[in-house]
């Protein structure tokens, strides 16, 4: 017969480890892309947790829950508030006008609530597109809070499945991927930095950063030009000596560590 004992330590053990998960909220505000359906409804879709088709982020959202993390969203502004549950907040690709009827864009206020909250130890994704595919203006007055701004320009730019290796990158000794020996990251927005905090992680073939980490306060930023890690390209369709799969659990691992070394400084 199980000790009865035994049965309510492992239920105490279970009940710590959930409680001390932590939380990664992926922004549903200002990302926030409709389209309409064959019968002519509106539908939400790009950048999802729940969202299984290329466009989606259901692999990554399952690399972050086998990591031990719990998933959120956010389909309101960010404040301190909102935001005070969550260990890790991802914004990617904000909405321009001609992707959504009535956008979201990053005001003044949504920077100061932000920029509190990494200062107190949130840990920030920030996730562009090339020019074309973002709304850039508003999504650099965010970057720029912490010495970061995303280029106007196209960063190895691929023309079609026939030239993957236009978008391959060696990420050498790298503090972040560091089991992912090829990495593909297409027409990426390059970033400009300022600041001694603000260290380069991966450059595009042109030498330009596409890839940046800084500190803020007690907090981390880690900022890439492109979503990158959606479905499509954590190798759905990629030939098999890329490694995006692993980069996405490279970068999952690095961004949780984050949270912990917070936690422990507290």
């Amino acid at each position: 017969m199980i000790n009865k004992y035994f049965i309510c330590s492992l239920l105490m053990l279970l009940c710590a480890s959930a409680a001390s998960a932590q939380t990664v909220t992926l922004d549903y505000y200002f990302n926030h892309e409709v389209r309409k359906t064959n019968s002519g409804a509106v539908q939400r879709f790009h950048y999802m947790w729940e969202e299984k088709a290329n466009t989606g982020f259901y692999i990554w959202g399952d690399i972050f829950t086998k990591n031990g993390a719990k998933l959120d969203t956010l389909d309101k502004a960010p404040t301190v508030q909102n935001l005070a549950k969550s260990d890790i907040y991802i914004i990617v690709d904000p909405d321009s006008k001609k992707e959504s009827p009535t956008p979201n864009f990053i005001e003044k206020k949504d920077v100061e609530q932000i920029a509190d909250w990494v200062k107190k130890g949130g840990v920030l994704v920030l996730m562009a597109n090339d020019s074309a595919n973002v709304e850039l203006n508003h999504f650099n007055d965010l970057a720029q809070q912490f010495g970061l701004h995303f280029n106007n320009d196209m960063q190895n730019h691929v023309i079609d499945d026939k030239h993957f290796d236009d978008g391959a990158i060696a990420p050498g000794d790298n503090p972040i991927f560091k089991t992912a020996k090829k990495l593909f990251l297409k027409d990426v927005c390059g970033i400009s930095y300022q600041g001694k905090n603000v260290t380069p992680i991966l450059k595009a073939k042109t030498g330009t950063a596409i890839t940046v980490v800084t500190k803020y306060g007690k907090g981390t930023v880690f900022a890439v030009g492109d979503p990158w890690l959606y479905n499509e390209y954590v190798n759905g369709r990629l030939p098999a000596d890329f490694d995006n799969d692993k980069a996405a659990n490279d970068l999952t691992v690095w961004l949780l560590q984050q949270v912990r070394s917070k936690k422990q400084q507290r």
